[in-house]
């Protein structure tokens, strides 16, 4: 990459992790946890200690067959956290879908939107992201969370994913949002099969072509499905292998749940890379 790329201010010649902080109690890996607003505060710091350039807070879980929360629930959850921690000087990430959890989660400090749904969920969800104009997330999920997994199909899926993620990404710059200001998701778990994650996985060029693209793969179901039976909190060597391949990709940021765990393991594969 050269150091050509940037996204939200940083400079994308090294690996950036975004730290993972649901406020919920029902996520897939670390529900309940961390519901409570002092306990996510002090995790959010936690995580910036360990070295996340980013501090993605979310409050609606968005794991398979999740059950959507109510508006007023999920900026409850989730302003109090964004606050503070924004006020703190930490850059702060909102994981919504809800264009008004957007606008109220940009007041209260955060710098960047994250949305699953990659801007499609509401019918004005593209323009609030042009009006806020910060730089956002763009990731792509097939249905919702109650209906993505039920029997995803595709022609190729890395292709055909990586096309609705730049006709999306078009439709963002085409309304007027900085094309600077992009970032793309695959969305691995999100709608897809096994044989669909890692196709992604092995095809991850095809996303980083035209803006920068994150990985979210940490502690997901496709582990499981490869490793055994193992609890979300378990999979963290398997999240580690799927970060240092992207890695030598091109990818240069990480949406996980360990940050300092990921951040070593990239440190130890930049410097392979370096070697070669």
């Amino acid at each position: 990459m050269g150091g050509a790329k940037r996204w939200s201010g940083l400079k994308l010649d090294q690996p950036h992790v975004m730290g993972i902080i649901n406020v919920t109690p029902d996520s897939f890996s670390d529900g309940g946890q961390f519901h409570h607003v002092d306990q996510a505060i002090l995790h959010g710091r936690q995580l910036s200690n360990e070295g996340a350039s980013i501090l993605d807070v979310g409050g609606e879980s968005t794991r398979p067959g999740a059950t959507p929360v109510g508006r007023q629930q999920e900026l409850d959850r989730v302003l109090p956290v964004v606050s503070a921690l924004a006020q703190e000087g930490f850059l702060v990430s909102i994981d919504t879908r809800h264009p008004e959890i957007m606008v109220a989660a940009a007041k209260a400090g955060a710098k960047i939107i994250n949305d699953v749904s990659g801007f499609t969920n509401a019918s004005d969800s593209v323009s609030v992201a042009v009006d806020l104009a910060l730089p956002v997330c763009l990731m792509h999920m097939r249905g919702t969370p109650q209906t993505m997994q039920n029997d995803p199909r595709y022609d190729d899926a890395a292709k055909d994913i990586a096309r609705w993620l730049h006709h999306q990404a078009d439709t963002l710059i085409d309304a007027g949002l900085d094309r600077q200001h992009i970032c793309l998701d695959p969305g691995i778990g999100f709608g897809k099969t096994l044989r669909h994650n890692l196709s992604i996985l092995q095809n991850w060029p095809l996303y980083e072509a035209a803006f920068p693209a994150m990985l979210g793969a940490s502690r997901k179901g496709f582990i499981e499905k490869i490793a055994g039976d193992v609890e979300p909190a378990r999979r963290l060597p398997g999240s580690l292998v799927a970060a240092t391949a992207v890695y030598r990709k091109g990818c240069r940021l990480f949406r996980v749940h360990d940050v300092a765990a990921t951040l070593q393991a990239l440190a130890v594969e930049q410097a392979l890379m370096a070697g070669a």
